[in-house]
């Protein structure tokens, strides 16, 4: 059983890993800070269990963070939820910037990877909880969108915590 068990928790981490490089993107906030939680491109460190994103100095988010907090990463790829958490820290590290430069990024930062107003978010993470839903996110939008006529919860075919440090 105990195989099982530890067979599931590889698999589930596996699948969150999958889609955090895949999307690339998600929602990020600082627990207890009264913030919203921001769009952010995402880059992921799986062998470290890190997430990295860039931002810019002057926004709430990164004044509020300070010395450190705690962070919740919350992304949505078709079948999956999943809500990540871990300690959120601002780091000057320009040359891991430059590596992670991309078309996409620049979209959001149209200054560059040079601008002296970035700087990079580490998230160290420690667990998330995911909710993989069997048929993938048309029947997820469909309950929703009908949810007020014919009142059913959702089902979800697999929940999963993963414990990432």
């Amino acid at each position: 059983m105990a195989d099982l068990f530890e067979q599931r928790r590889e698999t589930t981490n596996a699948r969150l890993w999958q889609a955090i490089e895949t999307l690339g993107m998600g929602m990020l906030s600082l627990t207890k800070s009264g913030l919203h939680a921001q769009p952010m491109i995402v880059f992921a460190e799986r062998r470290r269990r890190r997430l990295w994103f860039i931002a810019r100095l002057d926004t709430d988010l990164v004044r509020t963070i300070g010395d450190g907090g705690v962070g919740m990463f919350v992304l949505q790829d078709n079948d999956l939820l999943a809500s990540v958490a871990g300690e959120l820290t601002v780091v000057q590290d320009r040359r891991r910037m430059q590596r992670y430069w991309n078309p996409k990024v620049a979209g959001w930062l149209p200054e560059g990877p040079g601008d002296a107003r970035l700087t990079m978010l580490r998230m160290d993470c420690v667990d998330a909880e995911l909710w993989i839903e069997g048929l993938g996110l048309t029947k997820f939008a469909w309950e929703i969108a009908w949810s007020g006529a014919y009142p059913k919860p959702l089902e979800f075919d697999r929940a999963g915590l993963a414990t990432l440090h």
